[in-house]
C-alpha cells in the first residue's frame, strides 16, 4: 500500500489523456494543405482532396478563403472582460461567443482554480487551441465532445452563458428577436429561445464576416503562439489588462466563499495564517510575462496584438474602443456606439451588480477598489505585484490617506502603441 498514492495520480493522469485523446478522435478535423504554387486550389476540408498528389511536391501552403477576422480577447477574470466582449457582440457582422473554454475547463480538470500549480494548468492547453481552432473555423459541433449529455439532433441547453451572444439570440437560431433589437437581454434570451440548434449556429456563424471569442483561460500570450501562426486564421489578439489591485478587490467582493481568508483580513486587519497568496501571485505573474512578450515584439506577434488598460477603457471608452477597432480593421457600427453610450453611465438596477453586469458608471468604477481595500492588503499587493505595476503604468500608494484621496488618481498616462 505504500505506493497506492503514486497509483492514484497515475490513473487521473492517465484518465485525463484518455478523454483528451477520445475528444480529438472522434471530432479531429481535417485540413486540407496545397501547395504554394497553386494557392486558388486551396481550400479546407475534403474539396481540395483532387490535389493530394500534389501537396506531396511543393512546399505547404493554407489558404484562409473567407479571410474572417478572428478576434481573441485574453484576459483574467475581474478585469473588465465581459464589457469589453460586449464592445463585440454589439456588432451586426461579428459572431462573438462567451467562455467556449468553460467546456474544457469542467470536462478536464472540474476542480480547476487560478492558484493551481503550473503543471495542472496546462493540461488544458491542447485541448483549448485545437477547441479555439475550430470555433473560428464555425466548427461548433466540435464543442458537442465537451457537453453531458452528448446533444442529440445538435441541439443542446449546456452551452455557457448562451444569451450572452447575440448572434445565438437572433435569425437564424432564434426568431424571438429581430436583428434590429437594439437590446437583448441574456435571460430573456434564455426564456424565450428554445434549445440551441448547433446546426443553425454553425450557419449563423459563416454568414458573418468576423469571429470574436473572449476567455479567461488561457494564462499568457505566449500560449497562443501555435494559433497566432496558423495561416489558416487570421487571428489577431486584444490584451487585456487591469491593475492587480483592482482585480484582487472584485474578485473578493464576486466570489465570497473562494476569497473568504482576504475578506477577514480586510474586516479585522490581520491576515489569515492559511492565506492562499497564489490567488493573487499567479495574476501577476501571468500578467507580467504576456505584457514582456507583448513588449518585446517579437514577429510572431507583429500586426497580431494589442495592450488595453481597462482603465483607458473606463474613462474613455468610446475613444479606446475606436482604437481597438482601427487596429482590427473593423468598420465601427452605430449600434457600437449607441451601447457604449447606454452601459457607462451607470445604474442603480440591480443588474448592475451582477458579477457579469456591464452597467457601470465606467470611470468611477476603475478606481473605485481604493474605497474598499485596506492599506495592508493593498501594501502587500504592491510588494507581491511590483513588476507588474510599474510595467504598466500603476503608481503605488504609501499610506492610508493617499489611497483613500480619489482626487489623485493612480494611473499614469501612458500610451501602449500596437505592435505593426
Amino acid at each position: 500500500m505504500q505506493c497506492s498514492w503514486k497509483a492514484v495520480i497515475l490513473l487521473g493522469l492517465a484518465s485525463i489523456a484518455i478523454q483528451y485523446t477520445a475528444i480529438r478522435t472522434f471530432t479531429g478535423k481535417t485540413f486540407q494543405i496545397c501547395p504554394l504554387t497553386s494557392p486558388l486550389n486551396c481550400s479546407l476540408g475534403s474539396d481540395g482532396e483532387a490535389f493530394g498528389g500534389l501537396c506531396d511536391e511543393f512546399p505547404y501552403f493554407f489558404y484562409n478563403n473567407s479571410r474572417k477576422t478572428h478576434v481573441l480577447i485574453l484576459a483574467t477574470t475581474r478585469s473588465g472582460s465581459s464589457f469589453v466582449g460586449q464592445l463585440f457582440n454589439q456588432h451586426s457582422d461579428v459572431f462573438y461567443l462567451f467562455e467556449p473554454l468553460y467546456h474544457v475547463q469542467t470536462t478536464l480538470i472540474p476542480h480547476y482554480t487560478h492558484s493551481r500549480n503550473t503543471a495542472d494548468r496546462r493540461v488544458m492547453l491542447g485541448a483549448s487551441r485545437d477547441l479555439l481552432r475550430s470555433l473560428y473555423d464555425c466548427d461548433l459541433y466540435f464543442l458537442e465532445s465537451y457537453f453531458k449529455p452528448q446533444p442529440a439532433n445538435h441541439t443542446t441547453d449546456k452551452l455557457f452563458r448562451r444569451g450572452a451572444s447575440r448572434a445565438l439570440c437572433s435569425p437564424p437560431v432564434c426568431d424571438a428577436f429581430s436583428p434590429s433589437e437594439p437590446y437583448i437581454d441574456e435571460g430573456e434570451c434564455i426564456r424565450k429561445c428554445s434549445s440551441l440548434n448547433l446546426s443553425l449556429a454553425v450557419e449563423s456563424c459563416r454568414e458573418r464576416r468576423h469571429v470574436a471569442i473572449k476567455t479567461v483561460r488561457i494564462p499568457e500570450i505566449a500560449d497562443l503562439r501555435a494559433l497566432i501562426e496558423d495561416p489558416r486564421l487570421n487571428l489577431k489578439v486584444v490584451h487585456l489588462v487591469r491593475d492587480p489591485r483592482g482585480i484582487l478587490s472584485s474578485r473578493i467582493e464576486t466570489f465570497r466563499d473562494t476569497y473568504r481568508l482576504w475578506r477577514i483580513w480586510r474586516a479585522t486587519g490581520r491576515k489569515p495564517y492559511n492565506l492562499d497568496l497564489t490567488q493573487l501571485s499567479t495574476v501577476c505573474e501571468d500578467m507580467l510575462r504576456s505584457t514582456t512578450t507583448g513588449s518585446s515584439r517579437p514577429l510572431w506577434l507583429r500586426g497580431r496584438y494589442i495592450l488595453v488598460r481597462y482603465e483607458d477603457l473606463a474613462r474613455n471608452p468610446l475613444q479606446k474602443t475606436t482604437e481597438i477597432y482601427d487596429f482590427l480593421g473593423l468598420p465601427m457600427e452605430k449600434s457600437v456606439e449607441e451601447w457604449i453610450r447606454n452601459n457607462t453611465r451607470g445604474s442603480n438596477d440591480i443588474s448592475a451588480k451582477h458579477k457579469y453586469g456591464t452597467v457601470r458608471d465606467s470611470a468611477a468604477n476603475a478606481e473605485s477598489w481604493r474605497l474598499k481595500l485596506s492599506h495592508e492588503i493593498v501594501e502587500h499587493t504592491q510588494t507581491v505585484c511590483q513588476q507588474v505595476l510599474e510595467e504598466l503604468g500603476y503608481k503605488p500608494v504609501n499610506s492610508p490617506e493617499e489611497l483613500k484621496n480619489m482626487s489623485v488618481s493612480v494611473i499614469e498616462d501612458k500610451t501602449f502603441v500596437p505592435f505593426l
